[in-house]
């Protein structure tokens, strides 16, 4: 054997024994509720995190809870199953904290009012959770900053504007302004305070500086934002001056969406954008990032690199926006400022600086490498509703998000932090996309229907619902893809024009190649139940209405799902209605059967689970699946009060529909498998909405969540590819 022939084989082997080493991804691992920290009795109060910091060693998290007027502990030494580690009460709001060795430094809100701001930095010891000294700091803190090496401690002292008093606008006094402060010993020197005085220096409202968000490079200077004056300061925090100081500017943004009517259109365009910038973070001591949010008159919709002399070193402009849009967390009711980029972290993991952009609105952050030039998007993470704080662990390869919203007076989600791991692997989210993420992406979200493709594996159709009731469109999802792609939207129309008004709730296919799709009605607001006989190209065929006796009973709990079984003369079209009218039985609702061939009605009734109190059950979806139907079954809760998001099955033989107003049979069900332990799989809170079940061509099954447009939501959409024995369990 020659020796090029020997190094050949070796070169070989070498490359079978040793694969490609997978990229490392963050991927979601625990999700912790605020509510945890709280007694029993006290878990139906506002609780929330918002700015977080950790311990040194990265096992401990502190956030801040301000309604609650404490600080919250999170124990993470095994990040996967984050424990409750207790609160320390303060005397007012905080508003931000950062951990130094063993000690929490906590800006704390004790203002009287807008126009008599006041506040301290409270030392708090961790150990014993308790408040060891105070700092008045003369005005309201909003931000709190450490330099890195632990000598300086910069507050952004914000003193914010009244948004009712003359409708939000500035100057509104007293005038805000930057505290710095030494630190001796691990423990800040009260008398040591100076104030940076920041009048004059911008163009809006220069008498009326309104700090938002500071933070310190290794030269110890401090960067600040001054969010309504749109303007960026550096301050040398050795000498407490203002060191130059420029206009955050403004952003030209095309192609994207800036009416909220029902449909999400990239075809929108605003010209001047004020950047408006609130986070802050140094990439280096060269260069920092903003997070462009807006809160007077602009916000940019996205982030941007600076570099120290105020020039600007790169410009997301609208393209993590488009990317949004291409994973279903675009915010259409919010789109004035559209996704509302407000906060950005930074950290090195191994030898990747990469910067963290954090969506309030679509509840995402993006991850971003820094590449020294135009940084690459490397994931997408679903985040709780409204990330305000974003804290980089790289030491313990982890991020953490805390969430502020706390919908505990709607009956809705808690707050929540969320951490996340970086591993080599696969990203686990998004499970479902759309298949180009550029201006020219195909919008979705709120999915409520789900249908497979007669004779395609792995092709299946979807339906959005009335959230975007301007442009009812059917999807065409290739679920052969890993995450699956939307590749196809079909408008439906009447009469040639978008078929507004519909509230599309469910979609089975036809023989020719057309749909039937199902839109609930809603009596209160005389909308009316209809089953829609649609072509192939989304054009109404016929619109069929319920017969009027059956009507008068009917509630805002209608048509959830539509299935079909035979063909021809001999088709019959079954829908399922989500709860009880008022002419059912406690507890049970009906599947009612359509004979197109001539045009008549009849039902079966279908017995529901119990609710717990507060909340009620009801159907979702219905598919005929051969010699049984599958329908999706579930509560209205939410998080870790969700008891119900069940697939049933009831035998084909059981399913024969009596004529209406007489005696309907009631058929039996079976619980085929809970969905629970599937949404749990994604490590965050359980979403209410099973929404869409299909079964395709090869015998797999699929579910998919409706995340209501991000309304009150996270956003996130779940698809969930059970496989064949989807029943097993």
């Amino acid at each position: 054997m020659t020796s090029r022939l020997l190094a050949g084989l070796l070169a070989t082997t070498v490359l079978v024994a040793c694969p490609a080493v997978a990229a490392p991804v963050f991927n979601r691992v625990a999700t912790f509720e605020t509510t945890q920290n709280l007694p029993e009795d006290e878990r139906g109060n506002p609780s929330v995190s918002e700015i977080i910091s950790a311990t040194e060693d990265g096992m401990t998290l502190v956030y801040t809870d301000s309604p609650g007027k404490r600080l919250g502990l999170v124990d993470i030494a095994d990040p996967k199953a984050p424990k409750p580690a207790g609160v320390v009460a303060l005397e007012g709001e905080p508003t931000s904290v950062k951990v130094v060795g063993g000690k929490a430094f906590v800006g704390v809100v004790t203002s009287e009012s807008k126009t008599n701001p006041s506040g301290h930095l409270a030392i708090v010891d961790i150990a014993s959770k308790a408040v060891e000294a105070k700092c008045d700091l003369g005005g309201q803190p909003d931000s709190v900053a450490v330099s890195p090496d632990k000598a300086y401690l910069a507050i952004a002292i914000e003193n914010e504007r009244d948004e009712d008093l003359n409708e939000g606008k500035l100057p509104q006094m007293p005038a805000g302004f930057l505290a710095v402060l030494a630190v001796k010993g691990g423990v800040a020197d009260c008398a040591s305070l100076q104030r940076v005085d920041l009048t004059g220096i911008t163009e809006v409202a220069p008498e009326d500086p309104e700090p938002e968000f500071v933070a310190i490079n290794g030269k110890n200077e401090a960067v600040l934002t001054l969010q309504e004056n749109n303007h960026i300061a550096i301050i040398d925090l050795a000498t407490a001056k203002v060191a130059r100081h420029f206009s955050a500017g403004a952003v030209d943004l095309d192609k994207i969406d800036t009416k909220k009517d029902g449909k999400i259109e990239l075809t929108g365009k605003i010209e001047g954008a004020l950047r408006e910038p609130d986070g802050v973070v140094w990439l280096d001591d060269d260069r920092f990032v903003t997070a462009n949010e807006g809160d007077y008159e602009g916000g940019s919709r996205g982030f941007t690199i600076w570099n120290a002399d105020g020039s600007v070193a790169w410009e997301s402009g609208a393209s993590l926006e488009h990317e949004v849009v291409s994973l279903g967390h675009y915010p259409d009711k919010r789109n004035k400022k559209g996704i509302e980029i407000e906060g950005v972290e930074a950290g090195t993991y191994g030898g990747d600086r990469l910067i963290f952009a954090a969506s309030e609105r679509a509840s995402v952050v993006g991850v971003y490498k820094d590449t020294g030039a135009a940084p690459e998007l490397l994931q997408v993470l679903p985040s709780g509703i409204g990330p305000e704080g974003v804290l980089a662990i790289p030491s313990r390869n982890l991020l953490v998000t805390a969430n502020e919203t706390d919908l505990v007076e709607d009956g809705g989600v808690r707050a929540h932090v969320m951490i996340y791991e970086r591993a080599e692997g696969v990203a686990q989210y998004p499970t479902i996309r759309s298949a180009s993420a550029g201006a020219d992406t195909i919008p979705f979200g709120a999915l409520s229907g789900l249908a497979a493709d007669r004779t395609t594996a792995a092709k299946l159709y979807a339906v959005t619902d009335s959230f975007y009731s301007a442009a009812p469109r059917i999807l065409t999802i290739d679920a052969g893809k890993s995450p699956a792609e939307i590749v196809a939207a079909t408008p439906v129309t009447r009469n040639g024009a978008a078929a507004e008004g519909l509230d599309l709730e469910g979609i089975a296919t036809r023989d020719d190649g057309g749909f039937w799709l199902a839109s609930e009605g809603n009596p209160k607001k005389d909308v009316k139940n209809l089953l829609l006989k649609v072509a192939a190209d989304g054009a109404i065929l016929e619109e069929i209405e319920l017969p009027a006796d059956l009507v008068k009973g009917a509630t805002n709990y209608g048509f959830e799902g539509v299935t079909t079984v035979g063909s021809g003369a001999d088709e019959v079209v079954w829908l399922a209605v989500q709860r009880a009218w008022a002419d059912d039985a406690k507890g049970e609702t009906k599947l009612l059967a359509y004979t197109p061939a001539s045009k008549s009605w009849g039902a079966v009734r279908y017995p529901l689970d119990k609710a717990a109190d507060g909340a009620w059950i009801g159907l979702s979806e219905i598919t005929a699946a051969g010699d049984k139907f599958v329908l999706i079954e579930r509560d209205n809760q939410i998080g870790g009060k969700a008891a119900l998001k069940a697939l049933t099955i009831v035998d084909a033989a059981a399913m024969k529909p009596a004529a209406l107003g007489g005696d309907l049979p009631l058929v039996t069900k079976t619980v085929a498998r809970d969905l629970i332990p599937d949404l749990k799989a994604f490590n965050g809170y359980v979403v209410d909405k099973a929404e869409g079940f299909a079964i395709d061509a090869a015998g797999d099954a699929y579910v998919v969540t409706d995340n209501d447009g991000v309304d009150d939501s996270s956003g996130e959409t779940l698809f969930l590819k059970l496989g064949k024995d989807w029943a097993a369990n």
